[in-house]
């Protein structure tokens, strides 16, 4: 029998990128706690195809693969950089590329990144009622990553690693315990 599979999206289109460094923490987090395989994407991993998509089969063989692999995955972790307090066009792009009923009842961890604090309400304000939408079962616990929380790239904020790690424990709820190593279920 295969391995869940948990995929992270990342909204940025930039390299380096905090949201990219906090998905990958997240996932890193799911991996450590869950017997699942972890797969991330990038808004520009989609290539240019995806900005004048008007439907997935209008993406290139491999951005339509890339999606695919998302739809097919047993739980998501999205995040995006909060610009001007929402998520940016391209983001939002491929995701009203999706079939309404292409995330229903899929648990989804919503987290977002931003210069500060005033960017932290997007996560509920944009990312949750976006998820609604498509009755995904968005995880209780969102998360907000700032500028500050971020040393070299890498996501060292306490608080915000500590908020990280209780939404990903809410994934257990959708997996049985046998993919959760000993120490995890203590």
């Amino acid at each position: 029998m295969p391995k869940p599979l948990i995929v992270g999206l990342s909204g940025n289109i930039t390299a380096p990128s905090k949201t990219r460094a906090l998905v990958a923490t997240a996932l890193n987090l799911v991996a450590d706690r869950l017997d699942v395989e972890t797969d991330l994407f990038e808004i520009n991993d989609f290539g240019p195809s995806l900005g004048p998509a008007r439907r997935l089969d209008d993406l290139a063989p491999g951005a339509r693969a890339k999606v695919s692999r998302l739809l097919a995955a047993d739980a998501l972790v999205i995040a995006t950089p909060v610009y001007k307090a929402s998520y940016p066009g391209l983001f939002k792009h491929l995701i009203d590329l999706f079939d309404p009923a292409a995330l229903l009842g899929k648990p989804v961890l919503l987290a977002a990144t931003g210069g500060g604090e005033k960017h932290a309400l997007a996560v509920e304000h944009q990312l949750r009622p976006l998820l609604a939408f498509f009755e995904a079962q968005s995880l209780g616990t969102g998360v907000h990553a700032s500028d500050r929380d971020f040393t070299d790239g890498v996501l060292t904020g306490a608080a915000t690693l500590d908020r990280l790690a209780r939404a990903v424990a809410q994934f257990d709820a959708y997996f049985p315990a046998r993919l959760r190593p000993a120490r995890a279920a203590e």
